[in-house]
Parts: C-alpha cells; sequence; structure tokens
C-alpha cells in the first residue's frame, strides 16, 4: 500500500566512530540518505523536515542494577540463531562509569563490546530526556536484525558483513521500498557510513514508518524507572 503523501520518517544506524547514518523516507515512499555527527544533530533534522518519526538502533529505556529488559529477551527469542546480535541493555547506573573496568563491578555480566555502546546510549538517553516524555512518541528503539528477520518471514539470512549477507538485505530493502512507492535504494550512502550502517539505517527507516502508521509491532514495552519506555518496535 502506499505511503501517505505528507508521511515522513527518518531510521538512524550509529557510525564507528561517532555520529550517524540516516535514512530518510519522504511523502512519496523515496529513500535518501543523510548524516548526523551527534544525536542532537540527528533529531534537529527530524525537526526540520518535521518527520512523523525516528527510529534508531540503540537501547532507549534502561534495566535498573541486576534487572533486564524483557524486549531484549523477546528479540533474542525472535532471532534464533542469530540473537548474539542483541546486547543486553547495561543498567542506568552503568552510564556514569567512564571505564569498564569501573562498570564491571556494577555489571559484572556486561561484556567490553557491550560497554563500548555506553556513550551512543549516554548522550541519547540525555538529549531524549531534555526533550521531554513527549518524544516518545515519536522516537523509538528499533534493532535492525529483527527487522530484516521479519522481511525475510523465515528465511535464513547470512551475517551482514558478510556479501552474501548484504545481497540479501538489499533485495529486502529493494521490495519493501518499491511496495511503499518508492524507487528502492539510492547508490549514493552517508559519507562515515559502512555498507551495513547504511543498510540497518534504511531497515530503521522503514520500522519508522510502520510506528508512523500505526503497524508496527511492539516488544516489550515497559517503562524504566524514570518513565522512558523499554519497548522494541519491529
Amino acid at each position: 500500500m502506499p505511503v501517505e503523501r505528507d508521511l515522513l520518517v527518518l531510521g538512524a544506524d550509529g557510525c564507528k566512530g561517532g555520529g550517524w547514518a540516516v535514512g530518510m523516507i519522504d511523502g512519496e515512499g523515496g529513500l535518501s540518505w543523510h548524516a548526523a555527527a551527534s544525536t542532537a544533530a540527528l533529531l534537529e533534522l527530524a525537526d526540520e523536515f518535521d518527520a512523523d518519526a525516528v527510529a534508531l538502533d540503540v537501547p532507549i529505556g534502561l534495566p535498573a542494577l541486576g534487572g533486564r529488559r524483557a524486549c531484549d529477551d523477546l528479540t533474542r527469542a525472535r532471532l534464533g540463531a542469530r540473537r548474539s546480535s542483541v546486547f543486553a541493555a547495561p543498567p542506568r547506573e552503568v552510564l556514569a562509569r567512564a571505564t569498564y573496568a569501573e562498570a564491571r563491578p556494577l555489571a559484572p555480566s556486561l561484556s567490553a563490546q557491550a560497554f563500548g555502546l555506553v556513550p551512543r546510549i549516554r548522550e541519547v538517553d540525555e538529549v531524549l530526556r531534555a526533550r521531554g516524555p513527549e518524544v516518545h512518541r515519536r522516537v523509538v528503539e528499533c534493532h535492525p536484525e529483527l527487522a530484516f528477520a521479519a522481511m525475510a518471514a523465515g528465511r535464513p539470512l547470512a551475517a551482514k558483513k558478510t556479501a552474501a549477507g548484504a545481497l540479501q538485505r538489499i533485495g529486502l530493502l529493494e521490495e519493501a521500498l518499491e511496495e511503499a512507492g518508492g524507487k528502492g535504494l539510492p547508490s549514493d550512502v552517508p559519507g562515515p557510513a559502512s555498507l551495513d550502517d547504511a543498510l540497518d539505517a534504511a531497515v530503521c527507516a522503514l520500522v519508522a514508518l510502520r510506528w508512523a502508521r500505526g503497524e508496527a509491532e511492539v516488544l516489550g514495552d515497559e517503562l524504566d524507572a524514570r518513565g522512558t519506555p523499554m519497548r522494541i518496535v519491529c
């Protein structure tokens, strides 16, 4: 079904070294690439284009010490063999720790790789809290592998950093964008983005489109101690 003409959404995936690769789907269903140097800049981009929804590949609501998010567990269960792509969201208390050595006593199960996401999680948390609770009507958390798995409808997907995995994901995106009324993936990608960053940003944008149209599925949907939604949208 073609999208409404006035509907515009953003999907964003973090780039190595900071910043975001951004996929924008406009009211015609066409996708274009953008880049944002920070989370604040990303939301300014959303404001500039009056985006209806923004889907980010980053944990938003955070558990307390010793807690777990239901949305992470549900996403792992959905992904099956690819569940290792889901990092458990760190407890909020970890955001105040500057190093992994400082964080480890608080969260012994936290991996060094997961701690590497903490600066981005902290930045997103601060920017969203500054915007107030209404921001969560428009900004949602998503997980690209979950979105691609849903699009693949049970067909196995190769790892995203392999040629086979990239080609599979490009095919799924082309099909979905054409169904939305667009012309598929543009060939120019955001400057700092790798190929898998760009593809993940594009599928996040498709999740944002479903959210804006009221068609998205929500896994979890709890609130953390600060009233922030702990949910993954797909």
